[in-house]
Protein backbone atom coordinates (compact mmCIF):
# COMPACT_ATOMS: atom_id res chain seq x y z
CA UNK A 1 0.00 0.00 0.00
CA UNK A 2 1.46 3.39 -1.00
CA UNK A 3 2.14 6.07 1.62
CA UNK A 4 -0.48 8.33 0.03
CA UNK A 5 -3.10 5.57 0.34
CA UNK A 6 -2.21 5.03 4.00
CA UNK A 7 -2.44 8.78 4.71
CA UNK A 8 -5.82 8.97 2.95
CA UNK A 9 -7.12 5.95 4.91
CA UNK A 10 -5.90 7.50 8.17
CA UNK A 11 -7.71 10.74 7.30
CA UNK A 12 -10.93 8.87 6.52
CA UNK A 13 -10.75 6.97 9.83
CA UNK A 14 -10.16 10.23 11.74
CA UNK A 15 -13.17 11.79 9.97
CA UNK A 16 -15.33 8.76 10.85
CA UNK A 17 -14.42 8.94 14.54
CA UNK A 18 -14.95 12.71 14.58
CA UNK A 19 -18.45 12.19 13.13
CA UNK A 20 -19.24 9.37 15.59
CA UNK A 21 -18.37 11.49 18.62
CA UNK A 22 -20.52 14.44 17.51
CA UNK A 23 -23.59 14.94 19.71
CA UNK A 24 -26.79 14.50 17.65
CA UNK A 25 -28.31 17.74 16.35
CA UNK A 26 -31.65 17.27 18.08
CA UNK A 27 -30.08 17.12 21.55
CA UNK A 28 -29.27 20.84 21.53
CA UNK A 29 -25.87 20.16 23.16
CA UNK A 30 -23.59 20.75 20.18
CA UNK A 31 -21.21 23.66 20.24
CA UNK A 32 -19.86 24.71 16.87
CA UNK A 33 -20.18 23.04 13.54
CA UNK A 34 -18.19 20.96 11.08
CA UNK A 35 -18.06 22.55 7.62
CA UNK A 36 -17.98 20.24 4.60
CA UNK A 37 -14.69 20.04 2.68
CA UNK A 38 -13.76 18.92 -0.85
CA UNK A 39 -10.10 18.30 -1.78
CA UNK A 40 -8.70 17.55 -5.21
CA UNK A 41 -5.32 17.34 -6.92
CA UNK A 42 -4.45 18.66 -10.36
CA UNK A 43 -1.36 17.75 -12.36
CA UNK A 44 -1.01 20.89 -14.50
CA UNK A 45 -0.27 22.83 -12.41
CA UNK A 46 0.63 20.31 -9.70
CA UNK A 47 -1.40 21.55 -6.76
CA UNK A 48 -3.94 20.64 -4.12
CA UNK A 49 -7.20 22.59 -4.00
CA UNK A 50 -9.33 22.57 -0.85
CA UNK A 51 -12.88 23.96 -0.95
CA UNK A 52 -14.59 24.59 2.41
CA UNK A 53 -18.30 25.34 2.71
CA UNK A 54 -18.55 28.39 5.02
CA UNK A 55 -21.81 30.27 4.41
CA UNK A 56 -22.43 32.98 6.98
CA UNK A 57 -18.79 33.10 8.06
CA UNK A 58 -16.89 36.38 7.88
CA UNK A 59 -13.75 35.55 5.84
CA UNK A 60 -11.75 37.91 8.08
CA UNK A 61 -12.42 35.57 11.02
CA UNK A 62 -11.03 32.45 9.29
CA UNK A 63 -7.52 31.24 10.16
CA UNK A 64 -5.58 28.97 7.80
CA UNK A 65 -2.31 27.31 8.83
CA UNK A 66 -0.04 24.73 7.25
CA UNK A 67 2.47 22.90 9.40
CA UNK A 68 4.30 19.68 8.73
CA UNK A 69 1.86 17.83 6.47
CA UNK A 70 -1.40 19.18 7.82
CA UNK A 71 -3.74 22.01 6.90
CA UNK A 72 -5.83 23.62 9.65
CA UNK A 73 -8.86 25.77 8.88
CA UNK A 74 -10.53 27.39 11.90
CA UNK A 75 -12.97 30.16 12.65
CA UNK A 76 -16.42 30.91 14.00
CA UNK A 77 -19.90 31.36 12.61
CA UNK A 78 -21.83 33.57 15.04
CA UNK A 79 -25.56 33.12 15.59
CA UNK A 80 -27.40 36.26 14.44
CA UNK A 81 -28.94 38.16 17.34
CA UNK A 82 -32.49 39.44 17.04
CA UNK A 83 -34.16 41.04 20.06
CA UNK A 84 -36.85 38.95 21.75
CA UNK A 85 -36.33 35.86 19.61
CA UNK A 86 -37.99 32.59 20.56
CA UNK A 87 -36.95 29.71 18.34
CA UNK A 88 -39.52 27.28 17.01
CA UNK A 89 -36.89 25.19 15.23
CA UNK A 90 -33.07 25.19 15.28
CA UNK A 91 -31.18 23.36 12.53
CA UNK A 92 -28.40 25.72 11.46
CA UNK A 93 -25.16 25.07 13.31
CA UNK A 94 -23.24 28.03 14.72
CA UNK A 95 -20.16 28.53 16.83
CA UNK A 96 -16.47 27.73 16.47
CA UNK A 97 -15.14 25.23 13.96
CA UNK A 98 -11.82 23.63 13.14
CA UNK A 99 -10.91 21.17 10.39
CA UNK A 100 -7.49 19.55 10.23
CA UNK A 101 -6.64 17.83 6.94
CA UNK A 102 -3.64 15.57 6.47
CA UNK A 103 -1.60 16.39 3.36
CA UNK A 104 -0.11 13.56 1.33
CA UNK A 105 2.66 15.75 -0.09
CA UNK A 106 4.74 18.74 0.94
CA UNK A 107 3.28 22.04 -0.24
CA UNK A 108 4.84 25.39 -1.13
CA UNK A 109 3.25 27.58 1.56
CA UNK A 110 4.83 30.77 0.17
CA UNK A 111 2.95 30.25 -3.12
CA UNK A 112 -0.37 29.26 -1.49
CA UNK A 113 -3.48 31.38 -1.99
CA UNK A 114 -7.04 31.53 -0.66
CA UNK A 115 -10.22 33.17 -1.90
CA UNK A 116 -13.76 33.44 -0.53
CA UNK A 117 -16.77 33.71 -2.80
CA UNK A 118 -20.47 33.08 -2.16
CA UNK A 119 -19.84 31.11 1.04
CA UNK A 120 -17.05 28.93 -0.37
CA UNK A 121 -13.45 29.24 0.82
CA UNK A 122 -11.03 27.95 -1.83
CA UNK A 123 -7.44 27.27 -0.78
CA UNK A 124 -4.86 26.51 -3.46
CA UNK A 125 -1.66 24.79 -2.29
CA UNK A 126 1.03 24.23 -4.94
CA UNK A 127 2.88 20.97 -4.39
CA UNK A 128 6.51 21.59 -3.43
CA UNK A 129 9.08 20.33 -5.92
CA UNK A 130 10.70 17.12 -4.86
CA UNK A 131 14.33 17.43 -3.86
CA UNK A 132 16.91 16.15 -6.33
CA UNK A 133 17.77 12.49 -6.02
CA UNK A 134 20.55 11.84 -3.54
CA UNK A 135 23.94 11.60 -5.20
CA UNK A 136 26.50 9.09 -4.01
CA UNK A 137 29.58 10.56 -2.36
CA UNK A 138 32.94 8.95 -2.95
CA UNK A 139 34.83 8.05 0.20
CA UNK A 140 38.55 8.55 0.09
CA UNK A 141 40.32 5.98 2.23
CA UNK A 142 43.84 6.85 3.35
CA UNK A 143 46.19 4.33 4.82
CA UNK A 144 48.22 5.52 7.71
CA UNK A 145 51.64 4.13 8.22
Amino acid sequence: MARRDIDRLQGEIEELFADLWQVPRFSGMRHGFRPSVDCFHTSEPHELTVVVELPGVDPESVRIAVEERSLTIAGKRPRPRVGGQVYQQIEIEYGPFQRVLQLAEDVDVAAASASYERGLLTITLPIAPRPAQPQPVAILVERIG
